[in-house]
């Protein structure tokens, strides 16, 4: 395994309310020196809730993505308020998102976007055991709770507005650990 480049200067050159650009001097271990740039998340990353109403079907969301500039069919998410608990944020964003909390939560995996240049994480967890629970968020607009069959994930894949590559990752991940479960 190769050591790890050696960071002669860090140097902020950008600041927005969620992101901030940093430029990094790096030695690589053959001598070689360059400058990477990097996006810094604000906050101490997302959560990202696979919620299981039952044991086939998840609650899906759709609300607007502006970074495509439309709706977009995905998982519930958010980001982790400073001091919060990664699992009290899972609960909070699916009682805000789709109205539910969960009895039981249960860390998957956590997965980074763009790790070459953003410093950012997502702590995928799957929400099981879930009862109403209604908490009111900080969306703009009401959002569409669909619900959907483990069992029919290519024909979600096939749906131009489902394209988020966490929740289909993670979607993924719980039916691979429920087909598991199946076998047992």
């Amino acid at each position: 395994m190769k050591n790890k480049p050696v960071i002669t200067a860090k140097e902020t050159v950008a600041r927005s309310r969620l992101f901030h650009v940093e430029q990094l001097g790096l030695r690589f271990s053959n001598g070689r020196e360059v400058q990477y740039e990097r996006l810094k998340s604000s906050s101490a990353g997302a959560v990202l809730v696979v919620p299981m109403l039952d044991a086939t079907t998840v609650l899906l969301i759709r609300e607007y993505a502006a970074g495509v500039e439309r709706y977009e069919l995905a998982l519930p998410k958010g980001r982790v308020e400073p001091g919060e608990d990664l699992a009290a944020a899972a609960n909070r964003e699916i009682r805000e998102e789709v109205g539910y909390a969960a009895r039981r939560l249960t860390q998957l995996k956590s997965m980074t976007l763009s790790p070459g240049y953003f410093s950012h994480a997502t702590h995928i967890f799957l929400a099981e055991d879930l009862y109403p629970a209604r908490l009111e968020g900080d969306e703009p607009e009401e959002i569409e709770v669909v619900p959907w069959s483990l069992e029919q994930l290519p024909q979600l894949l096939e749906q131009e507005d489902c394209t988020e590559a966490r929740s289909i990752a993670a979607l993924y991940m719980v039916r691979e650990r429920f087909l598991q479960g199946r076998k047992t």
